[in-house]
């Protein structure tokens, strides 16, 4: 793993399956992120995925380059403009920074609409995977 090295990008179909099962496996109950007609009263035009689906997206993202070796140490995010079903998310990333056996890496997620999420994972790599 060295600086700058760019992750391979990750589409995500955004269906209206993923939204509702990450909000439930998240015990997010919230109305917008499983009734369409409730979100559209609040003024979205379809229900929405929630922050907690989105940084598991992302911590999915970096352990399927970095391996099953890989231990997320920290993730920062930031949402910008919502995920709804149809969507597609494409997940990019890069090295920013190595220190040794850990490293910073930076995310960006997409949709037709913008920028979804953009933020910073932390990984550590046990010592012998770290030099590939």
């Amino acid at each position: 793993m060295r600086a700058g090295e760019p992750l391979p990008p990750l589409e995500i179909p955004v269906t209206r399956t993923l939204i509702v099962a990450g909000a439930i496996a998240s015990r997010d109950y919230q109305d917008v992120h499983h009734d369409a007609e409730l979100a559209r009263q609040k003024g979205a035009p379809d229900i929405f995925m929630n922050i907690l689906t989105t940084n598991g997206l992302v911590g999915r993202y970096v352990t399927d380059h970095f391996g099953p070796a890989a231990v997320l140490r920290k993730v920062a995010i930031r949402l910008g403009t919502p995920n709804h079903p149809g969507d597609t998310m494409v997940l990019t990333g890069s090295v920013e920074e190595v220190d040794g056996d850990t490293a910073v890496v930076r995310v960006v997620g997409a949709n037709r609409t913008g920028t979804h999420v953009t933020g910073t994972v932390t990984v550590t790599l046990p010592a012998g995977e770290a030099a590939r």
